[in-house]
């Protein structure tokens, strides 16, 4: 068939102008990596000169580093909800950490999420990809809340949790200075079997070691695979090996906490080389990673921006995502910083389903917008609608900051932080301004007015939450 003049210039282009293409008709492999409460700064490659995390440098070196990516909530289990579905988590009434149903209760949010919600796992396992989910849940199955569905029935075909998630599990063993063993959270074996114990300096890679089996198993199956590996680390308790760091459990939470986060970095090198020594695997895998929330006061750092974990400034919510992948990212910007594009984790569903050639459910609720051009580093698009907030319901007081604002907008260059109603509100011109110290709320009233109408009223159209 005879191509047209507009067909011929489109493929010259493509030819030239070093976009990222799949180099084989296989639908690619996606491993997602989701830190617990590592802050944007932690990584040595996002600024840290108090840890060195080479093997994660390594996939920024190779890769795109994203300055202004955010996550969906400042807290666990929301955040885990918005990468998970593509959506706000208020619509499953998920605002903060799950827990015991009876602290769930008094806060007014669920205490799982709806199996129903429209998870990327179930979109990627439609078009023939095998799914597992290897680490951290959060999403239900917690403390003395023994009867949520299991984490297959949100479109996993394996998964391996630790105590917040029903199933298989790996729980944490602790050893101390002194050789002294314990455990942690011994009673999570009312949520489901088998248990395996391991040490928590070494538990990262029993998640890693499980995610490996499975993607063997895939290959040999010659399916394609979505991956999660999302670790205990770097949530406290804090338990490195105390020998090789020759530290003791009275160290500073700080000096304990890098501890875990390089040896964290150690364990994903065995990850990282699987991928990458295999020729098959290195060309048709993309690999993102990220951190679900700001780090805790005390530990862990978010560089030059305000807040912590709960908080709704930017250290609470902005997150180090780094995006890898040998044959799909752009060659133009491999190894470089990308810090003009505005997105989140609700936009990476709908990206990663354009980029694996599946299709979101007809009629399925969606907050994300697909920017894949962006993730692999051949635009620089930001997402066009603004980034929402609402801040954990328990979490007005936090941290040492007091009378928190209750919701916050991202919208281009600009951020809105207030309180339900609309009263107190907080403006900052975020680009030159990442630290919100400069209130501009007074001087510029018409955007004031319009960026709180707009999240009052997104709020509004949320499910409400009790007790607030």
């Amino acid at each position: 068939m005879k191509k047209t003049p507009n067909q011929i210039a489109i493929f010259i282009l493509t030819l030239f102008c070093g976009c990222a293409t799949p180099k084989t008709d296989k639908k690619p492999n996606i491993i997602l990596i989701f830190i617990d409460d590592m802050g944007y700064g932690d990584l040595s490659s996002f600024g840290n000169l108090d840890a060195q995390t080479p093997n994660i440098d390594k996939l920024a070196s190779e890769g795109i580093r994203f300055d202004q990516f955010y996550v969906n909530s400042p807290i666990c289990s929301p955040s885990r909800v918005a990468i998970s579905t593509g959506t706000y988590p208020q619509r499953w009434n998920i605002t903060s950490y799950l827990a015991y149903r009876e602290v769930n209760a008094e806060r007014g949010i669920a205490n799982w999420l709806d199996p129903a919600a429209p998870m990327l796992a179930r979109g990627l396992k439609k078009v023939g990809y095998a799914t597992g989910h290897f680490g951290k849940w959060h999403m239900g199955g917690q403390r003395d809340v023994n009867e949520a569905p299991a984490i297959t029935e949100y479109g996993f075909d394996e998964s391996l949790t630790n105590f917040e998630g029903l199933g298989a599990k790996l729980l944490p063993l602790t050893m101390d200075e002194t050789g002294k063993v314990g455990k942690i959270w011994e009673q999570a074996e009312i949520l489901g079997e088998p248990v395996t114990w391991m040490q928590r300096s070494e538990i990262t890679t029993g998640f890693i070691d499980a995610a490996i089996d499975f993607m063997d198993k895939a290959q040999n199956e010659e399916k394609p695979f979505y991956v999660n590996v999302w670790p205990d680390d770097v949530h406290s308790p804090f338990w490195p090996s105390f020998k090789e760091y020759n530290l003791t459990k009275e160290a500073s939470k700080r000096d304990l906490y890098h501890a875990v986060l390089e040896q964290m970095d150690k364990q994903f090198g065995k990850l990282f080389n699987y991928i990458q020594n295999d020729e098959a695997l290195r060309d048709n895998t993309l690999i993102l990673f990220c951190s679900d929330n700001g780090p805790e006061l005390g530990a862990g750092s978010a560089g030059d921006l305000k807040g912590y974990k709960t908080h709704l400034y930017e250290g609470g919510i902005r997150s180090s995502l780094i995006v890898w992948g040998s044959t799909f990212v752009n060659e133009a910007s491999k190894g470089k910083r990308n810090g003009e594009s505005v997105f989140s984790a609700i936009d990476l569903k709908p990206s990663l389903l354009e980029f694996a050639g599946a299709k979101a459910s007809e009629n399925e609720v969606s907050d994300g917008e697909n920017l894949i051009g962006t993730i692999l580093g051949e635009s620089n698009l930001s997402r066009k609608s603004p980034i929402f907030y609402s801040r954990p319901p328990d979490r007005k007081n936090y941290y040492g900051f007091e009378n928190l604002p209750d919701l916050a907008v991202r919208e281009g260059e600009w951020k809105l932080l207030c309180d339900y109603d609309g009263g107190r509100p907080e403006l900052y011109h975020i680009i030159g301004d990442g630290g919100e110290q400069n209130n501009l709320a007074d001087e510029q009233p018409d955007r004031v007015k319009s960026m709180t109408q707009k999240v009052t009223s997104w709020y509004d159209s949320m499910p409400k939450i009790v007790n607030e």
